[in-house]
Parts: structure tokens; C-alpha cells; sequence
């Protein structure tokens, strides 16, 4: 690789982490072509980034990131690697985790998000529970809504019996005038006869 490849491929790494929130760096190594095309594949409709990077570019183009301190991560460049970039705290996480219910690879080898610097494979699990941005207000707008469906759900329930009450109190309204004609047409009857 030229000098001039290496400063373009520098770029393009640091494009694509110059916003980037969730970075997650994993090992491929032992997916055959067919297999890390699915994954590709995968992370594409999940709407994650995926490039395979020297070890050496990433880290270079990590250490010229403003705002970021990456260095937690470098001890773990080594190998094959791949950058992942998402939106979603847990979606590469989900991701890796899903994928390898088949195969063995792919292995989380660091990951930064929400402020924080996960090391090693055995962060995985507690990367895929945590809850991305839509789910927690999702919860709260739950949470939210809870207390006011109680009050609706109490006000037609109320509403409901306040109606159930009226019909049933409604016929004995209406028996009573049928009632009273037939009661009135025999004392009518009764009368003349009596004369």
C-alpha cells in the first residue's frame, strides 16, 4: 500500500467515525467469503456500517479524532478487524450475537458508546441488553400513557354504568304506563256494569 492509499483509507476510516456514537471493532477472521457477505448483508439492513481495516489505519486515524480519547481500544487491534458504526447502542451487538448462533465468529473485540469503553468478547451479552435510544422512549412514553389509560379506562367504565343503570331503571319506567291503561280500561269496565 502507497503512502497516498494509506492517507485516503486514513480518511475514510476517520469519515466515518467523525460523528460516529456507537463503534464497535470485531474479529471476522475464519468467516469464508460467503459467510462475511451475509453478514455484510445483515448489518446493511440493520443500517451498520461494516469496513475491514488494517489495525494500523484504525488506529491511526482513531489517535486524529477530536473530541475521543480511543486508546482503550488499541491493546485490542490485532488480527483481522472490522468497524462497525451504528445508530443503535445494541444493534452490533445483536448482530454479532444473532450471527454467531451459527458460526463462532464473528468476536466483539472493543466497542465505545454512551461515553463508555467495553473490552473483550465477554462484554457482548451485556452490550446486546442494552436498551437503544427508541426502546427507552418508548418505555417512557409507556410509563407516561399508564397512569392516564387507568383514568380513561375509569371514566368509561364509570360512563358504562352510569348507562347500565338508566336501562335498567328505563323499563320499569316504561311496564309502569303500559300498566296503567289496561288498569284503567278494567276500572272503566267495572264502572258501568256497577251502575
Amino acid at each position: 500500500m502507497t503512502k497516498d492509499q494509506k492517507v485516503v483509507a486514513i480518511q475514510e476510516i476517520k469519515d466515518l467515525l467523525q460523528d460516529a456514537k456507537v463503534v464497535y471493532v470485531a474479529d471476522l477472521d475464519g468467516l469464508n467469503a460467503a459467510k462475511s457477505s451475509e453478514f455484510r448483508r445483515q448489518a446493511f439492513k440493520q443500517n451498520i456500517k461494516v469496513k475491514v481495516v488494517k489495525n494500523t489505519l484504525l488506529q491511526k486515524a482513531m489517535e486524529q479524532i477530536e473530541g475521543v480519547d480511543y486508546s482503550e481500544m488499541f491493546q485490542t487491534f490485532k488480527g483481522n478487524t472490522a468497524l462497525m458504526v451504528s445508530e443503535t447502542a445494541n444493534g452490533p451487538a445483536k448482530l454479532i450475537q444473532g450471527f454467531r448462533k451459527k458460526e463462532e465468529k464473528p468476536a466483539l473485540k472493543s466497542a465505545y458508546l454512551q461515553e463508555t469503553f467495553y473490552v473483550g468478547d465477554e462484554n457482548l451479552t451485556a452490550l446486546a441488553n442494552i436498551k437503544s435510544r427508541e426502546e427507552m422512549i418508548g418505555e417512557i412514553i409507556g410509563l407516561l400513557q399508564s397512569p392516564i389509560q387507568r383514568v380513561v379506562s375509569a371514566l368509561q367504565n364509570k360512563s358504562e354504568t352510569v348507562e347500565a343503570k338508566a336501562e335498567e331503571a328505563a323499563p320499569a319506567v316504561e311496564e309502569t304506563p303500559a300498566e296503567a291503561p289496561e288498569a284503567a280500561a278494567e276500572s272503566t269496565e267495572e264502572t258501568p256494569s256497577a251502575e
